[in-house]
C-alpha cells in the first residue's frame, strides 16, 4: 500500500474524509500537510471538523510517518481542514465542494463565480444565477472556493 492509501486509511477509521496531501516550506520549514473534512452534512452543508479529532489523527498519522517518511529531511506534521475558502486543484476537490461557491477563471480569462452543482467525469457544473454553466476540467486555470462575508 502506498502512504496516501495508508494515510486514507487512518482518516476513514475517525470518521473523515482525505480531502488533500501535501507539501509546502513556510518560513524555512518543511510542512507535510494533511487535509481532512467531516463526511457529516447538515443543512445541505459538511460539518466542521473538532480540534480534538485533528489532534488524535495527528496521533494516527505521526507513528506511519516515522517508519515511512513524506519526504526527505525534516519536517513537521500538520492536520487540519482544508479552510473554508481554499484552491480546488484536481477532480476529487471539487467532488468534495459540491453545493459550495466556487470562483473559475478559464484559459480564455473568463471568470466564473457560482455553486457547484454536480461533477461528472471530467465535467464541472456551477449554477451561476440560476443557470448552469458547464465547464471542462482541463479548461480551469485556477480554482477556489470562497465565503461571502
Amino acid at each position: 500500500m502506498s502512504l496516501q492509501s495508508d494515510i486514507n486509511s487512518l482518516v476513514k477509521s475517525v470518521d473523515l474524509e482525505l480531502y488533500d496531501t501535501t507539501v509546502v516550506n513556510e518560513n524555512d520549514e518543511t510542512i507535510y500537510r494533511v487535509s481532512v473534512i467531516s463526511t457529516e452534512i447538515k443543512d445541505g452543508k459538511r460539518a466542521g471538523v473538532s480540534l480534538d479529532s485533528c489532534v488524535e489523527l495527528t496521533h494516527l498519522i505521526s507513528p506511519l510517518l516515522d517508519v515511512t517518511p513524506p519526504v526527505s529531511g525534516d519536517y513537521r506534521l500538520e492536520v487540519g481542514t482544508p479552510g473554508i475558502e481554499r484552491k480546488l486543484t484536481n477532480i476529487g476537490n471539487f467532488s468534495k465542494s459540491i453545493g459550495e461557491k466556487v470562483s473559475l477563471l478559464l484559459n480564455d480569462k473568463e471568470k466564473i463565480r457560482g455553486i457547484l452543482t454536480k461533477v461528472e467525469g471530467s465535467k464541472i457544473f456551477v449554477d451561476v444565477e440560476q443557470e448552469i454553466s458547464e465547464v471542462e476540467f482541463n479548461d480551469i486555470v485556477k480554482a477556489k472556493t470562497y465565503f461571502e462575508w
